[in-house]
């Protein structure tokens, strides 16, 4: 019932509208049964009213159900599109950690197909109130006749609805352990999509990857999916034993124990066969209302609960320039006691980065170095406010960063992650001159050659892992933040484009008054920081300046250089 009860919370007034006329259609169906009825009763013609009544009863009857359909058919698709938008936005609110933790198979697994299930459910709701209206008719039309009849055929809906919860409980277990595998099902998928060179370079690997991984999985989930349903099947053969031993009662034990007339019977009878549809299509419907209790119990186990109260924020149009909204002017980001903790591989226990105590100022320029595994990327994600210190403080100009401004604290970084994701379009990013913005970007990174903005979308074409890396940072540069974070940028550069990162566009930054993270490895450019910072087994330490001597006029060189190329390229937008 928890899944009738969100249906009904989610689109009461259409839905209502839908179950009404589904309603009047059961109605009208079961008053057809009492015509027909009273037409085979009557003795020589059929008065005309009842000809008259049976043709508005059919008409109403069909109509009332099309309109039913129709409303559904509409509702139902708009339903899945507002389901998908409300993961997708629990999904954005929910901390990184989290998203991390449960990996992008069960997130996708959650957004193709538990939607999809739970609105196929609320498209059969009102067929199923159809139903209900029509069994109602029935058995009142058989309590009109005989009160022993009545209590006959209840006596038996008991004894199955006995049954058939005893049935349902193996059938929603089935359908859980099936839900728990298209999750496994979808990691595979991406396995196979993302591995495909690996899988094609290797023949013995490609068919262990089908024959030992995907096949035990699509096996499982198609052996679970029928024990579910098979299950209803068993429960639905067992109504239909009853309902034909119910009928051999009407016919052949009824008439002499209860006094029963040959009309009587003949209308117990009439009304039972009339029950058999409603009857067979309810328990048909029931394995659907299943599984959606079984999609909505797996979004609330993922922590993506979808509640009535959620709603889609408005469409906001980002100002000019699109990536700076809510970025203001600041002074001072403060680090103190910052911790955080989480398991590596192959170790025993846990691993933890900090306590880390860091301040940065605008206008500088830092580099942040360490081993693999030393925790920097962990770092970065802390001072981005993607991660929640465990213990200690993020403070912005004295102000505590908190769960309440994280959002808002955000705003003032402009990040290229190491595992970056490049989207085709300048999402979120705004203005009239915003394509030739990006043009003349693409310009100084040198991708004019491969890559084209169309109306804010990106054209690209044969771009290299560098490549791309500096098309990420087109649009970082587009965002205009006052802060930006680089996590390995150059390590995808050739040697030529990556010293005129570090001499010439981390310079320009710094001109242009930005304070820039720079996490990497080239030990050959660390004089051009103000300070270098090393991260070893999650401990802090500043390294002390190499050629500090020489690098004030180093880096105004350079600032001045690359200050001067990006000062004309904001003049001429």
């Amino acid at each position: 019932m928890r899944v009738l009860s969100f249906l009904v919370r989610r689109a009461r007034r259409p839905l209502l509208l839908a179950v009404a006329a589904g309603v009047i259609s059961g109605l009208s169906s079961a008053g057809l049964i009492a015509l027909v009825q009273e037409a085979l009763s009557a003795d020589g013609r059929p008065a005309a009213w009842l000809a008259w009544a049976f043709a508005g009863l059919a008409v109403l009857a069909v109509l009332s159900r099309a309109v039913s359909q129709v409303l559904l058919t509409r509702l139902g698709q708009a339903m899945i599109a507002e389901l998908r938008m409300q993961l997708s936005q629990r999904i954005l609110e929910a901390p990184l950690r989290h998203i991390e933790q449960l990996g992008p198979h069960r997130l996708l697994a959650a957004l193709n197909d538990d939607p999809a299930v739970i609105t196929q459910a609320y498209v059969f709701l009102p067929l199923l109130c159809v139903n209900v209206a029509t069994v109602l008719g029935c058995l009142a039309y058989i309590g009109r006749i005989s009160w022993w009849a009545l209590a006959t055929v209840l006596g038996a809906m008991a004894v199955g609805a006995v049954l058939f919860r005893a049935h349902e409980a193996r059938a929603i277990g089935a359908f859980r352990r099936a839900r728990e595998t298209s999750d496994a099902l979808f990691q595979h998928f991406r396995g196979l999509t993302g591995g495909i060179k690996e899988l094609k370079m290797h023949r013995g690997r490609s068919r262990a990857f089908l024959a030992d991984v995907l096949r035990g999985s699509v096996a499982t989930y198609g052996r679970e999916f029928v024990a579910g349903t098979t299950q209803y099947a068993i429960a639905m053969g067992w109504g239909t034993l009853l309902f034909y031993a119910v009928l051999g009662l009407a016919l052949f034990v009824l008439p002499g124990w209860a006094g029963l007339t040959p009309p009587a019977v003949s209308g117990v009878v009439l009304a039972m066969l009339f029950l058999l549809t409603p009857f067979a299509q309810t328990i048909e419907l029931l394995p659907s209302v299943g599984r959606a209790s079984v999609a909505l119990a797996k979004a609330s186990e993922l922590g993506l609960s979808l509640t009535p109260e959620a709603t889609i924020a408005p469409d906001e149009a980002p100002p000019r320039g699109g990536g700076a909204e809510g970025a203001r002017a600041w002074q001072r980001i403060t680090l103190s006691g910052v911790t955080h903790r989480y398991y590596r591989e192959k170790e025993e226990g846990s691993f933890q980065l900090g306590p880390i105590d860091l301040t940065f100022e605008p206008g500088e320029l830092v580099f942040l170095v360490g081993g693999n595994g030393s925790g920097k990327t962990t770092l970065a994600l802390l001072l981005l406010g993607l991660y929640a210190p465990e213990s200690g403080e993020i403070r912005l100009d004295g102000a505590p960063v908190d769960d309440a401004s994280r959002d808002q604290y955000r705003q003032l970084f402009s990040v290229v992650f190491g595992e970056y994701h490049l989207f085709e379009h300048l999402l979120g990013l705004s203005g009239p001159d915003l394509d030739e913005r990006a043009r003349r970007y693409i310009e100084r990174l040198q991708l004019d050659r491969r890559v084209r903005v169309e109306g804010g979308a990106l054209r690209v074409s044969g771009l290299s892992q560098g490549q791309r890396k500096r098309l990420a940072l087109v649009t970082a540069y587009l965002e205009d933040r006052p802060f930006y974070v680089f996590d390995e940028w150059a390590s995808d550069q050739d040697p030529q484009f990556r010293k005129i990162f570090y001499t010439e566009l981390l310079p320009e930054l710094r001109a242009r008054g930005k304070t820039a993270l720079v996490i990497t490895h080239d030990d050959q450019y660390f004089a051009l920081a103000d300070r270098c910072l090393r991260l070893d087994f999650g401990r802090l330490t500043q390294l002390p300046a190499r050629g500090a001597e020489r690098r004030p006029a180093r880096a105004e060189h350079a600032g001045a250089r690359g200050h001067e190329a990006l000062k004309a390229v904001e003049q001429e937008t």
